[in-house]
């Protein structure tokens, strides 16, 4: 199942249409805040915290708008993730953090941009590898370092 989410705040019909012109033989189910659209998959305008929940668990891979929120409930899952940022010239936000953010994302383990709307297909259509959620090899020369440390510590 694909998840799709676009936030809150505003809708994002540009991130939803380019999903509903997929040919996806696949089960989606999208968030689409205040969009007023007719799209040929299950949509709700705002889903409470346990369907959210329940729909990110199920998923293969989350699609969403570069929010933070989103970011953060792909990785809680660890879930594949498509982000389409929002973009101030387009006018679906009031300034381009979004870009700003993507940007930071780009190329780490388990995050695609798809800066365009031809590149979710490309996307959904190719093996994704969910995020990186154990300790990175810099993580695990550090907690060997803290115990370490501690035992030293504690022996005097």
């Amino acid at each position: 199942m694909i998840f799709v989410t676009v936030g809150t705040q505003f809708p994002f019909p540009r991130l939803v249409n380019a999903i509903a012109e997929l040919d996806l033989d696949e089960k989606v189910v999208a968030q689409v805040g205040s969009d007023s659209g007719v799209y040929p998959f299950e949509t709700a305008d705002f889903m409470r915290p346990e369907a959210f929940e329940e729909a990110a668990q199920q998923a293969r891979v989350i699609v969403a708008h570069a929010g933070m929120g989103s970011v953060l409930a792909a990785r809680r899952w660890s879930k594949p993730l498509i982000l389409m940022p929002r973009r101030a010239d387009f006018g679906e936000h009031r300034n381009d953090h979004q870009l700003a953010t993507a940007r930071q994302l780009w190329g780490r383990v388990g995050v695609d941009i798809a800066w365009s709307e031809k590149a979710l297909g490309g996307f959904l259509a190719c093996p994704l590898t969910g995020p990186q959620t154990g300790p990175t090899e810099h993580k695990q020369q550090l907690l060997a370092q803290l115990q370490d440390f501690v035992s030293q510590s504690s022996v005097r």
